[in-house]
């Protein structure tokens, strides 16, 4: 690698500052990559396992639903179903994980209230409102996680370009510019070494030639 910057002493204390500053960066990022897969991984397994018991509670609706239709008949309960009010009160709100913003959804679970007469209607149909009903909340946490996974991937994939940056070509550069100023400068302080010796080496020389004439005079 070329040294572009000059090999001044100036430069040296500068490089190695940098360095010292990529090597801190690189820590501090290595860090929160670290805290954010472990965070990641937290919530993928938290998804998993809703994703299980959202699959187990539509099992056990279809089933209810079915019942129903073959009870009470498909048209009946389809009529029905119309009756029932949409429960859609839910507020995303914004939380911060290692600066990475993710949605956290509030909502208040409500009591199922009667939205069709008991006449002609049995337990099937209740029991498939009931577990539709769970289905709903359980989504808004799969929602939320999921889309909180996706946003931690993203910033995890950021910040692996950072720090494989910061070690791959901030802290080498570094490194090698510091290398070279300090064997330059190292060069340079022996070159003033032999020079200087040779000066007081050439003066010593003149003096004693002198001194010579002096005294064969």
């Amino acid at each position: 690698m070329a040294m572009l910057i000059a090999p001044t002493k100036s430069n040296l204390i500068k490089a190695k500052s940098s360095l010292n500053l990529s090597k801190s960066g690189f820590e501090l990022l290595d860090q929160k990559r670290n805290v954010l897969i472990r965070e990641m991984m937290d919530l993928a397994e938290k998804a998993k396992n809703i994703q299980t018991e959202i699959s187990s509670i539509f099992t056990e609706a279809y089933e209810a639903l079915q019942v129903a239709n073959i009870t009470l008949g498909i048209k009946n309960v389809e009529d029905m179903t119309y009756s029932i009010p949409n429960n859609e009160s839910f507020v995303v709100l914004m939380k911060s994980i290692m600066g990475v913003d993710i949605p956290s959804i509030k909502y208040q679970r409500s009591d199922i209230l009667p939205a069709y007469g008991f006449y002609n209607t049995n337990l099937a149909l209740d029991r498939a409102r009931q577990q539709f009903n769970e289905v709903h909340y359980k989504i808004y946490d799969l929602a939320e996680i999921e889309n909180s996974i996706f946003k931690l991937a993203k910033e995890i994939e950021k910040t692996n370009k950072r720090t494989n940056a910061l070690k791959h070509i901030q802290i080498p550069k570094y490194q090698e510019q510091i290398k070279q100023i300090q064997e330059t400068l190292e060069e340079k302080e022996r070159e003033d070494f032999f020079r200087l010796k040779r000066i007081k080496n050439k003066i010593r020389q003149t003096k004693r030639d002198t001194e010579n004439k002096t005294s064969r005079a």
